[in-house]
Parts: structure tokens; sequence; C-alpha cells
């Protein structure tokens, strides 16, 4: 191997997954997509038991930035704001809006927080800023997280990941080590991608063999770490294959999978119900389609109805089950709606009110917090909940200490950056 490989392997994560990934497909006849299941324990500090009772995350990650005046804060009935949504009641201290007939009826169960605000009105920095609490910086990739969780609570799992995302068809730990990149699963119903070997047994069994030895001297002879990941990552990918641990990722046994919508975001939230249920501590399941420009009245027919659906289900599934004590469900998107319906019949962004919602883990059902103008905008900028606050809830739930860990370039970060939790949300 010669020296400008070994600079692309050790600089470069492209270089770094496009040497495994070659590896795995030439060497053992087997492609293999499933990235880095092993990790090592790390900073592992320990669960914190201030704060909510959860121990696992599912995180619905609204992408394209949900209106909020068509779903959780919708407005009187015939004003200039309201648009095609009418406001309905709920068994909680709330409304919602009429195509969330199913959620409204388990209103108790979640709390609704209406004063969400951003200053990210681009879909890219908005999603960024929702998912690692830091603005998107050209100079540092931020990790989500599930692999955030596992740096300060450790690893949790031998064999599955401990975090997983549904809808993607690729991921990343920032500037983590690679070994806690989440497991990507881009289609819900099509289980862990690429797992069939490619040849007998016996020979694939030799081919792992020769690759564990030549990796083992690869780390000998060049002293560098990176390498490591990916020795214990055919030993662990190798496991994984052996072992039953991929029924939990199989929806096709599942009863009842009618309940939460056939559709991609209703089996998402089924398949990451299972996961938790299996051990995995941070699952989180993408949703497209909520950029709606133009055509509101369609585009709401086409998704609130699937996500309501969704949800509602989970909770239950997750109450039935006496999970949700110790699961959090999180839903969340990059912005909000313009208060106006424009001239294409559809909303455009508006970072400054936006809502977000929560369930288990401690929180308490069926509260709003915060509230926005009979227009849809911010009322009290004082008192705003924002992407580092609405991240900071979450580790609050989960136990994690606002403990600082460090970079490779030495610069000190923290769950939820400087975020502040909203502990007034907690029962």
């Amino acid at each position: 191997m010669n020296h400008e490989v070994l600079e692309l392997i050790g600089k470069s994560e492209l270089g770094r997954r496009s040497f495994i990934e070659r590896t795995a497909t030439s060497m053992l006849g087997v492609s293999l997509s499933v990235p880095f299941l092993q990790g090592v324990n790390g900073n592992a500090y320990g669960q914190s038991k201030k704060g909510g009772t959860a121990k696992n995350l599912i995180y619905v990650y609204l992408s394209g930035g949900m209106t909020h005046l068509d779903t959780f804060d919708p407005k009187r009935e015939g004003s200039d704001v309201a648009g095609p949504t009418k406001p309905i009641s709920t068994n909680g201290d709330f409304q919602l809006g009429d195509k969330m007939e199913k959620l409204a009826g388990v209103g108790d169960k979640f709390a609704v927080i209406n004063n969400m605000s951003s200053t990210q009105g681009a879909h890219d920095q908005g999603r960024y800023v929702m998912r690692t609490a830091y603005n998107k910086r050209a100079t540092i990739v931020h990790p989500t997280m599930g692999p955030l969780a596992e740096e300060y609570l450790g690893k949790r799992n031998e064999i599955l990941p401990d975090s997983v995302i549904i809808g993607q068809s690729t991921s990343n730990a920032g500037y983590l080590d690679p070994s806690r990149s989440p497991l990507p699963i881009a289609s819900p119903g099509a289980g862990v991608p690429n797992t069939n070997i490619g040849t007998d047994d016996n020979r694939f069994e030799r081919r792992m063999q020769m690759a564990q030895k030549l990796g083992n001297k690869f780390v000998e002879k060049y002293k560098y770490v990176g390498p490591q990941s990916y020795v214990e990552y055919y030993d662990q990918a190798n496991t994984l294959l052996k072992s039953n641990a991929l029924e939990a990722f199989n929806l096709n046994g599942e009863s009842g999978r009618e309940k939460y919508g056939m559709g991609r975001i209703g089996q998402g939230c089924l398949l990451a119900r299972r996961l938790v249920e299996n051990g995995v501590r941070v699952v989180e399941v993408i949703s497209g389609g909520w950029d709606m420009h133009s055509n509101i009245d369609t585009g709401l027919e086409s998704r609130v109805p699937e996500l309501d659906q969704a949800l509602a289900a989970l909770i239950e599934d997750l109450d039935q089950k006496g999970m949700l004590d110790d699961t959090l469900v999180a839903v969340g998107t990059e912005f909000g709606r313009t208060p106006n319906i424009n001239m294409n019949g559809g909303r455009d962004h508006y970072p400054a009110a936006f809502s977000t919602m929560m369930a288990g883990g401690g929180i308490q059902g069926g509260v709003k917090h915060g509230e926005t103008t009979k227009e849809g905008k911010t009322k009290n900028k004082s008192d705003v909940v924002s992407p580092k606050d609405f991240i900071s809830t979450i580790g609050y739930a989960l136990g994690i200490p606002k403990t600082e860990i460090y970079a490779p370039n030495g610069r000190p970060f923290m769950f939820g950056h400087d975020g502040e939790p909203v502990t007034k949300l907690f029962g």
C-alpha cells in the first residue's frame, strides 16, 4: 500500500469509508454497508438520574419545515392565517390541526412546544442545528445525538449499534470516532442492506481471517489508531451476520403493521419502536416532503394524516408496553411556515416561530409550553425555545451531564451546546 493511499485513509472520511467498503467487497465477497457496529467505551460518564426518566430516544425529524399553523399551533377558523386548517380539541390543554384526529385522542400523553425560534432560515443550516445544536461550520462536522449519547453514556450493545438513522442512506459521527456512526437504514421495510454473503461459509471465513491478519499488521506497522476501527469492524460485522440480531430490523413478522400506516414514516416509527425494544438507544426517523411553498392543501393531505397515524400508534404502543417512561419521543423540524398564504397557495420559510413536541421520558403530558400571537408570530422574544434549548431538553431527559468533550482539534463541545433545558416540561 503506497503512501498516497495511507494519506487518503488517514485524512479523509470518504477515503476511510471507501477503503473499508472496497476491501470488504473485493476480499470478503460481501458488500457491507453496516458502518462501525462496535465502538469503544471512551468517555462513559454514566447516566445521571437528574431530569427525565428516558433511557432511549426516538427523534422524528420532519425535513423541509413543518407548518406549525396547520399542525401543533392552529389558529381560529376564518382568520387570515388559518389557511385550510381548522383547530380541533384534544384531551390535553391545547388544540391541534384538524388532520391530527388520532393524536388528539392521546393528547394527554405528550407536550407541545409552541414558542420555538431559530436564526437559521435555510434548509441545510436549519436542519443541521436542529440535529446537532450547533450552527453549521466549514471547519468541523458536529455529531448528531446518537453518537454523542454513546460518547457520554458508553457503548450499550455488543452487536447491534447504539444509534440508527431511518430514512437516510449515509451517516457519520462528526468529529467523534467513526465507530460511533449511526447505522443508516434508507428504507424501513427493507431491513439492513447488503448483508447477504456472496460466497460459501468456508471461503468467507478464510477471507475474514486474512483481512483480520492484514489489518492487525497494518496497525502495528504504521502506529495509526484509525485503522483499528476497521479491524474491530470486520469482527463485529462477521458476528452480526452470524447472529439473529438482524431480526430486529425485519418488519415482515410484525403484527399490526397497518396500525402505523404503510408509508415510510409509519413503518419508520414501527421500526424505531422495535429497535428500542431490542436495546438500540437512539433512533432518528427522517421524513421528507414538508417544504410546502405551493398547494399547501394538497401537501397537508399527503403528509399530516400519515404523521398523525404514525405518532399516535407509536405513543400508544410504547405506553401499552410499559416503555413510554423509558423512551423519549421527540418531533422536530428546521423551522415553521409563514402566517400568510403566498400567491402559489403555500407557505414560505419562517424560522422566527415554529412548533415541536415531546412524549414520554418524564415529560408531563397534556401541556402546552409557550405560545405565538394570533398571527402565528413570536409572542415573547425573551421566552423562546431555541434549537440548542430543545436538544438540551432531550439531553436532560436522557440524563446526559453538561460536561465538555473535546474534538481532535482541542475545541470543547457539549450535548446541546450552551442551551438551557425546558425543565417545566417534566412532571
